[in-house]
């Protein structure tokens, strides 16, 4: 509502109808007060300080190592890695995951505090990558030992692969509750079996000279020689019969 001034007289309200203006008092709860959930508080104060343990076996840990530097400084995430388990909340798996490295690897996540998440980073520690299929010790997945949130594939994924996974990881604790954590269990949890391989005995036993095989020459040169042949170069004569 414009007035013109000419026309204003003592008798007319000078104030505006409709005034443009914020509210006095919601001006001043913006300013001073945050309404939020818990949920939402905790979850926030969690995704904003994830620490990772320092964690590595093979050649993707290069490139977890080059995430920590200036280049790249995943410390801007919150990122803080830790050398204690019971310190760190996250553990990313970077590089193959033996037979031998397994139970270490359950110790290092049960000793964790709760709640944790678990990366799996590269194709070794996903599938077993080029040594599933030659290799009787690779553990063929590091979800057969404990449950993964996020995998990374590659071979090795670079460190920007990584940052993607952390800011996928961070959504999926946004959306989390308090209420709900202790109705879901761990999943995606499996253990090896045993396998089915026939023990073979160790052949490097370190009395290879003392063999009876090598005892006696072989059977053309005693024949040549005219010497008797042995009850031993017999007896091989006959396992080596047998085994054709």
């Amino acid at each position: 509502m414009v007035m013109n001034p000419a026309t204003v007289t003592p008798e007319t309200p000078t104030n505006i109808i409709s005034p443009v203006g914020y509210p006095q008092v919601t001006q001043d709860l913006s300013e001073n007060v945050i309404l939020t959930t818990l949920d939402d508080l905790h979850n926030w104060a969690r995704l904003s300080s994830l620490w990772p343990l320092l964690y590595g076996t093979a050649c993707c840990f290069i490139e977890f190592a080059a995430l920590i530097g200036s280049r790249f400084d995943f410390d801007r995430f919150g990122l803080v890695p830790r050398s204690s388990p019971r310190q760190a909340d996250l553990i990313i798996t970077a590089g193959t995951i033996t037979m031998k490295m397994a139970p270490a690897l359950v110790r290092l996540y049960e000793q964790m505090p709760e709640p944790k998440y678990v990366i799996a980073m590269g194709a070794c520690t996903i599938t077993g990558g080029m040594f599933s299929s030659d290799s009787p010790t690779a553990v063929r997945g590091v979800d057969k030992l404990i449950p993964v949130d996020v995998y990374i594939p590659g071979c090795p994924p670079r460190p920007e692969a990584i940052i993607d996974a952390i800011i996928k990881l961070r959504k999926k604790i946004s959306n989390e509750s308090v209420q709900e954590r202790s109705l879901v269990g761990q999943t995606h949890r499996y253990h090896t079996i045993s396998h089915s391989l026939n023990v073979v005995p160790d052949i490097l036993t370190g009395k290879y000279l003392q063999a009876e095989s090598r005892q006696a020459p072989p059977k053309e040169l005693m024949e040549a020689m005219g010497m008797p042949i042995t009850p031993a170069l017999q007896e091989v004569e006959k396992e080596e019969s047998d085994r054709g």
